[in-house]
C-alpha cells in the first residue's frame, strides 16, 4: 500500500494560520535535527518547557516517540526523520497553536497513525486535484486518519479536552479550470466568504461557486480566494 502520511506540523504557530506558508514562531529558537541513513541522532536544546515539532523536512514521517522524542538535554530523531524543533511557547487562557498531520493517498486507502485520545479531526487544506470529502475519501478513527481515492490533505487535530480547534478562519484558493467544476475540500463549521475574485469570469454564489460543510466548489471559470470558518 503506497501513500504518504505523517505529522506535517505537530504544532503550528498562529503566525502561519492566515496564509499558505508555514513558519516557526520568531520568539522560539529553532533547532534542526536530522537522522542520516536512519541512524539515531541527538540534538541539544532547552526542553524544560516542552518541545514542539515546527517543520518536518524529510519525506520519512516524524512521529513522536517513534522517530523523534525528548531527552533530558535535547531531542532525538531516528528512522530518517529530519525536522526543526522549538521550545513550546505557553499562552495562558488561549490555545495559540494547531496540531497538524499530512496524509496522502495515491489511489488506494492509506491510514496515518496519530495519537488522538478522543480528539476531533478536520480538513484544513486539500492538496490534491481529486476531492477530499469527509466520510467518502477521508475520515478518522480511534488513533488514525485515513484517506482514499487520491485525496491528499493537511488535517488539524483538535484539543483532547474537548475545547475544539483553533478558532481562526482559513484561507482557501479554489479554481475552475477550462470552465469545469472543481471541489476544494475544507471542513466548514459556520460559513464561507468570498474574499477576492481572481478570474475574469464572474464568481456568483449559487451559480459559479458554493459550499457545504465538507468544502467549497467552483464552476464556469470562477477562481477566487475564500475564507472558511
Amino acid at each position: 500500500m503506497k501513500g504518504v502520511c505523517g505529522p506535517l506540523l505537530w504544532l503550528m504557530p498562529m503566525l502561519a494560520l492566515a496564509g499558505q506558508d508555514e513558519s516557526s514562531s520568531a520568539d522560539a529558537p529553532v533547532v534542526r535535527c536530522e537522522s542520516d541513513g536512519g541512524a539515531r541522532q541527538r540534538c541539544a536544546m532547552d526542553v524544560s518547557r516542552g518541545v514542539q515539532l515546527v517543520r518536518q523536512l524529510s519525506t520519512q514521517s516524524c512521529i513522536r516517540e517513534t522517530s523523534w522524542g525528548v531527552e533530558e538535554r535535547g531531542v532525538w530523531v531516528s528512522r530518517g526523520c529530519r525536522a526543526e524543533f522549538a521550545a513550546e511557547q505557553p499562552a495562558p487562557g488561549q490555545r495559540l497553536v494547531r496540531r497538524m498531520v499530512r496524509c496522502e493517498s495515491r489511489g488506494r486507502t492509506v491510514t496515518c497513525p496519530v495519537l488522538l485520545r478522543g480528539a476531533p479531526v478536520r480538513l484544513i487544506r486539500q492538496q490534491s486535484l481529486l476531492p477530499c470529502r469527509e466520510g467518502r475519501t477521508w475520515g478518522y478513527g480511534r488513533n488514525e486518519i485515513w484517506v482514499s481515492r487520491g485525496c491528499q490533505g493537511q488535517f488539524e487535530v483538535g484539543a483532547e479536552d474537548g475545547s475544539g480547534f483553533v478558532d481562526v478562519p482559513r484561507q482557501v484558493t479554489c479554481e475552475s479550470k477550462s470552465e469545469m467544476r472543481r471541489e476544494c475540500g475544507v471542513s466548514v463549521e459556520r460559513r464561507v466568504t468570498l474574499l477576492r475574485q481572481l478570474s475574469s469570469a464572474a464568481c456568483e454564489e449559487g451559480r459559479s461557486w458554493g459550499w457545504d460543510r465538507t468544502g467549497i466548489w467552483v464552476d464556469k471559470g470562477c477562481r477566487a480566494e475564500f475564507s472558511a470558518d
